[in-house]
């Protein structure tokens, strides 16, 4: 696996990638965490992953050519976020190939943003992530190097507030 640098010109498998985990938690029972409708088709996240891949930092994993993961990194926290008192960067976005679960895309992107934290003399690495789902995601990203920060809601038009968690890791 390489990862790589990437721009405006990965969108088209960003968005696949994003696709393809909203459909796969869609069949796990998982709608919660992303809805079940495809990014692609949803106007407002088209345009925030078009911002990311044109603002931010996006790293791409790479398997025979073929992008099989993507991690935004940003120094600019959500909105959502509450600040912190020291510069850090966020993981704005992180995903993997569902079809490849477990071969270790995320663990690698992960890494590669602890280093890029490193490179710019960072401390802080943090992340948001869904936090129902009894927790699964959470524990994910404890299970690599990240603990439990804040926990937050998003409100949302319709129903329940979208319940979140911040995890950081320090370098």
């Amino acid at each position: 696996m390489k990862i790589r640098t990437g721009g405006p010109g990965d969108l088209p498998a960003t968005l696949a990638l994003l696709d393809g985990a909203v459909q796969w938690l869609t069949a796990r029972g998982l709608a919660g965490q992303w809805g079940t409708r495809p990014w692609s088709s949803r106007p407002p996240a088209v345009e925030r992953v078009t911002r990311y891949a044109e603002e931010y930092l996006l790293r791409v994993a790479e398997t025979g050519g073929r992008v099989v993961g993507v991690c935004v990194l940003a120094e600019e926290r959500p909105d959502y976020a509450p600040p912190v008192d020291e510069r850090e960067l966020y993981v704005r976005l992180l995903v993997t190939d569902r079809s490849l679960s477990g071969s270790g895309i995320g663990a690698a992107l992960v890494e590669d943003a602890v280093a890029e934290t490193r490179r710019r003399g960072i401390r802080l690495l943090r992340v948001d992530c869904y936090a129902g789902g009894e927790g699964r995601l959470v524990r994910q990203y404890e299970a690599l190097g990240f603990t439990r920060a804040q926990p937050f809601a998003v409100s949302r038009e319709e129903g329940d507030p979208w319940p979140g968690q911040i995890l950081e890791r320090r370098s």
